[in-house]
């Protein structure tokens, strides 16, 4: 009875191993220029559909960009993504976004984050961390349903906003908290 579960929980491994490779991250290797105008054309992206994220880009000490995550599960689920630190108008540093979960899930989506560091404070301790976690200190700007940014949201006291958006595929919501974010080089 033992071997059996053993066997199926590494064929759940497996499974959600290969539908999130099978999801495609499309960023791949192509380096920093390929990752760059993701970057642009997402952050267009979200100025068009979200007005009011130019207030918090405005507002913030530095952005991180993932372009695209992308998450996959059948009991066992893991995301990835890659993007770039924004300050300014200036990309300073490349990072990967990994995560693993457990529990009850199934099905497989992409989705685009932007993480906005509301302080200095914030945006040192997250690149001078070798890997910084998202955790409960990260206040979500719009939810799974994509509604427009609240005026609390603009006045946050939250060190860290999240905004979460282009959800595609089939699985319920999409979370940040938990998420590794680790410095590479492209």
């Amino acid at each position: 009875m033992t071997n059996l579960t053993r066997r199926g929980f590494a064929a759940g491994a497996m499974m959600a191993a290969g539908t999130l490779a099978a999801c495609g991250n499309p960023i791949g290797g192509s380096g920093a220029a390929t990752i760059d105008a993701r970057v642009a054309a997402t952050l267009n992206h979200m100025y068009t559909a979200y007005p009011g994220t130019r207030q918090l880009a405005s507002q913030s000490s530095g952005m991180l960009v993932m372009p695209l995550i992308s998450e996959a599960g059948i009991g066992l689920g893991g995301s990835y993504g890659r993007g770039a630190l924004v300050i300014g108008e200036t990309t300073v540093d490349y990072y990967s976004a990994a995560g693993a979960s457990a529990g009850i899930q199934f099905g497989a989506q992409q989705f685009s984050a932007v993480l906005f560091f509301m302080t200095p404070e914030a945006l040192s301790a997250f690149r001078q961390s070798s890997g910084w976690t998202a955790g409960a200190d990260v206040a979500y700007a719009l939810n799974d349903r994509g509604e427009m940014l609240s005026a609390s949201t603009l006045t946050s006291t939250s060190p860290v906003i999240a905004v979460v958006f282009a959800q595609a595929g089939f699985r319920v919501g999409a979370t940040l908290e938990g998420v590794k974010y680790t410095r590479i080089i492209p």
